[in-house]
């Protein structure tokens, strides 16, 4: 199960070295002896009471013997921090119990399982693809009517949909493309175009065009909107944390729903992809970039220019990748990210 994972490495991460192990993993300096998992919890959110880098609970984390399965973490359950051979380990205690219920033997927590991050964050990546390929837009089909000469559809309208791949075991999903997604260093060289999923459609009738009835719609669906088969399979949603390994530095290119800043959990559009090595759950520092400052003569006296060193101003992690883009959540922030900031390896 998804939560398996995630909550394998939360495990990991709660019980780091506080001076470090190889690579400087250490405590959250304020971190307490004792935590208890409320509702509302992520994994995420505990590690980071425990770790200087939260993202990082997949390296240390100490199983219980006692408890049969030690992936889930629940509301009540209890995260202690000890020390052994004088390094830092995070344990868990089962917090509230099970309930029985009858007439059956079998037994359920009261609770579900806290999730890695808030799952309405990501809750738009688990179902649709987001970007598209020049080919695969070409060979999409497209709206070319709707039944009573509607300019605008929506649920329920018949439509005819042209140049579609027609095939009566799949289901249909209809996209206006969106941004163009363009390499920042080549405006030429496009990464992607962004699809916009408006509704989702049902074959009714194979012909040139296809008769197609839109059966769910989330806005309003035009002429000349791409239908696609919607045969994608769903992401993986347990993005455990982790670096990249071997990862070439890239941007920030856009940031959705058309803002000019990103702030916690707002979703951001990299240049890096999976021809980049990027995958699920890659953690990545975004980087201010330091001002060129020019100094002017003072008082007779020359003082050079400066270049003021790069800063961080917040961490990602990667919740849905493609050939070339991929899309990635704020999980922090301490100053604006904005278009255009450099990404790198934590």
């Amino acid at each position: 199960m998804p939560i398996r994972n995630a909550l394998l490495a939360l495990a990991a991460c709660l019980c780091l070295s506080t001076a470090a192990f190889a690579d400087t993993l250490a405590l959250n300096p304020d971190h307490p002896q004792r935590y208890v998992v409320v509702k509302g919890d992520t994994l995420w959110d505990i590690s980071s009471k425990f770790l200087r880098d939260p993202w990082r609970w997949p390296e240390i984390w100490h199983i219980n013997p006692e408890i049969h399965n030690p992936h889930l973490i629940y509301p009540g359950d209890v995260i202690t921090l000890v020390f052994r051979d004088g390094k830092p380990v995070l344990q868990m205690t089962r917090g509230r119990p099970t309930i029985k219920l009858s007439p059956t033997a079998r037994t359920s927590r009261l609770e579900s399982a806290i999730t890695t991050i808030p799952a309405n964050a990501v809750a738009q990546f688990l179902k649709r693809p987001r970007i598209l390929t020049e080919d695969e837009i070409k060979n999409a089909g497209y709206v070319s009517y709707a039944e009573d000469d509607h300019l605008i559809s929506g649920e329920g309208t018949k439509i005819y949909v042209a140049d579609l791949q027609q095939d009566d075991t799949k289901d249909y999903s209809i996209y206006r493309i969106g941004n163009v997604y363009r390499n920042p260093d080549d405006e030429d060289d496009i990464l992607g175009y962004e699809a916009i999923h408006v509704s989702d459609a049902q074959l009714i009738l194979k012909g040139e065009p296809a008769t197609m009835r839109i059966v769910q719609s989330y806005r309003e669906t035009l002429l000349g909107d791409k239908v696609m088969a919607s045969d994608e399979k769903p992401i993986d949603n347990s993005f455990t944390p982790h670096a990249p390994g071997n990862l070439t530095n890239g941007r920030i290119i856009s940031i959705l729903d058309g803002m000019s800043r990103a702030g916690q959990y707002q979703t951001v559009v990299l240049n890096l992809g999976k021809m980049d090595g990027l995958e699920l759950g890659h953690v990545l520092a975004v980087r201010k970039k330091g001002k060129d400052i020019t100094d002017e003569q003072s008082d007779k006296l020359f003082k050079p220019d400066i270049q003021l060193p790069d800063e961080r101003s917040g961490l990602l992690m990667v919740v849905n990748v493609f050939d070339r883009v991929s899309y990635a959540l704020v999980m922090s922030a301490v100053k604006d990210i904005r278009i255009g900031d450099p990404v790198t390896k934590p």
